[in-house]
């Protein structure tokens, strides 16, 4: 391994343990979380409450000295609440745009759901392109933008349904799941007398994401590989259950994904089994069901995992001997 990606690698490892500083048990999420910010992507949080989800959002947040926003998502916020809007300057005596809270580092989108399509819309332009235009202008975001939105997916009252363009734009969804018995005594634990993240500091800087995500596309694909991840995409298009299935931003995701897994496991090159652990995450939220399979109770992951086993594995060099 060259020394600039053994150095960026150092880094991971070095951010991956920061958080497990505050986040228990949950070494595969974790790594799984920072897939999207190597891969340079969008994460979205989605489980029941009190797992744990904002605190993972704000804890990869402090562990990176970068400039860190939080939008709590409601009916009532508006699309120039987050993106900012132009101001009349008295003194000036023209307009000057005010940028909202969506220009930062690391934004956390707090249940994102909460508000209306029309507001969650105002991020489509910035998770995508990172820009907001406004008064027929552009105006650019930081080159490090990562947001992490979190989601309730049982509470219904108060909700809106994310748009297949919205969900789209996320990298990789996540769920963290319960923590185990034991797990679950070791957070009491450690918040017993105060909240391990309020003594969380940085242990990276900007520079170091930067030099994480350049390592990155030095993982290499194999053509046999590629096509593989290429297949299995392309299954979700014509499969019975499907009215819709990913699309080439979806293959994208997955293949950038893949190597942003592979980067933070050690590896040098993608493996199919890095496809397999990440098809579920990355494609499960792009798909959209016939509604005689949602009456079914089918799940996308479920569909997802189905594919997998249907499309052949290649063969690597060594099996063709």
């Amino acid at each position: 391994m060259a020394t600039a990606t053994a150095n960026a690698l150092d880094k991971a490892r070095a951010l991956e343990a920061n958080v497990a500083r505050v986040i228990v048990g949950k070494a595969e999420q974790i790594r799984l979380a920072l897939v999207p910010l190597l891969g340079r992507g969008h994460l979205l949080l989605e489980d029941v409450p009190g797992i744990g989800k904002t605190t993972l959002a704000k804890t990869i947040a402090r562990s990176l000295d970068a400039d860190f926003k939080r939008i709590q998502f409601t009916p009532d916020l508006l699309p120039l609440d987050v993106t900012g809007a132009a101001v009349y300057n008295q003194k000036l005596q023209e307009f000057e745009f005010k940028p909202g809270p969506v220009f930062a580092n690391v934004l956390l989108a707090d249940e994102i759901n909460r508000a209306t399509p029309r507001t969650q819309s105002s991020l489509l332009e910035c998770m995508e392109e990172s820009q907001v235009s406004a008064d027929g202008r552009t105006h650019r975001l930081p080159d490090l933008f990562f947001v992490i939105a979190t989601l309730n997916p049982v509470e219904q009252s108060g909700t809106f349904p994310l748009p297949e363009t919205q969900l789209d734009r996320f990298m990789l969804r996540l769920r963290l799941g319960y923590p185990s018995e034991a797990e679950e005594s070791e957070i009491f634990d450690r918040q017993s007398r105060t909240h391990p993240l309020e003594a969380l500091a940085p242990v990276l800087c900007r520079e170091d994401v930067a030099e994480m995500r350049r390592a990155v596309p030095e993982v290499r694909i194999d053509d046999s590989v590629k096509a593989y991840a290429i297949r299995i995409v392309r299954e979700t298009r014509r499969h019975p259950d499907l009215l819709l299935g990913a699309g080439p931003r979806g293959t994208l995701a997955f293949l950038r994904a893949a190597q942003a897994f592979a980067f933070l496991s050690g590896g040098a090159f993608v493996t199919p089994d890095h496809l397999k652990h990440l098809a579920a995450p990355v494609l499960g939220h792009r798909i959209v069901l016939k509604p005689q399979a949602s009456l079914r109770g089918v799940a996308g992951e479920a569909i997802v995992k189905s594919i997998l086993e249907r499309v052949p594995v290649p063969v690597g060099p060594d099996e063709r001997l």
